[in-house]
């Protein structure tokens, strides 16, 4: 056995080595299959992980940075971009370019805040300051020029209106969005 052992070249035993531990995965990986995953539910996977860049509106209040959190989360698996924004909305009465200091200092701040959230996920993200009219209006645009996947929206625990359960801006995304959108609501009386 020793003499046996002594005529073994050590290159051929690093082959057979080899060949035996490939032998014994490839049996291995044949005897434990993948789970069966129907094909509604592959697809439903696939369009999920299909979502590269998701756009997040904030205005720096919890309900917005809740968004924030759940598009990390959403997009942490196959490293999506996010995008967030704030849009600063200057009234028909003043021109579109007039200083706004304390809001575009506002805006800023939220979109740092955001950043932070984003940063701790370790995905990419932009900060999108803008001005505009109306601010749903200005979100779907950006959601189209950029080529937008989705948009998240967490909106107040509380309805505005007595009987719209959307505020104006929400409204505004819904009806012009290009893409995909995810609102996120907590129930009445969660603290924001």
């Amino acid at each position: 056995m020793i003499e046996l052992i002594d005529q073994i070249n050590p290159l051929g035993g690093v082959i057979a080595l080899f060949f035996v531990v490939s032998l014994i995965s490839i049996l291995w990986w044949m005897l434990h299959p993948p789970d069966y995953i129907p094909a509604a539910a592959a697809k439903a996977r696939h369009s999920v992980f299909a979502i590269k860049k998701i756009l997040v509106p904030t205005v720096g209040l919890p309900y917005a940075e809740r968004g924030v959190e759940l598009a990390c989360r959403l997009g942490s698996e196959q490293g999506a971009e996010i995008l967030l924004t704030y849009v600063v909305e200057v009234p028909r009465t003043m021109p579109l370019g007039i200083p706004l200091p304390d809001a575009e200092q506002e805006g800023n701040e939220a979109l740092e805040r955001a950043c932070s959230i984003v940063k701790l996920h370790g995905l990419p993200s932009q900060k999108i300051l803008q001005r505009a009219r109306l601010a749903g209006e200005e979100i779907a645009r950006i959601a189209r020029d950029r080529d937008v996947d989705l948009i998240i929206l967490g909106i107040r625990s509380e309805p505005g209106l007595r009987d719209a359960i959307l505020g104006r801006t929400s409204d505004i995304i819904l009806r012009h969005s290009p893409c995909e959108v995810l609102i996120d609501k907590l129930p009445k009386g969660a603290q924001e």
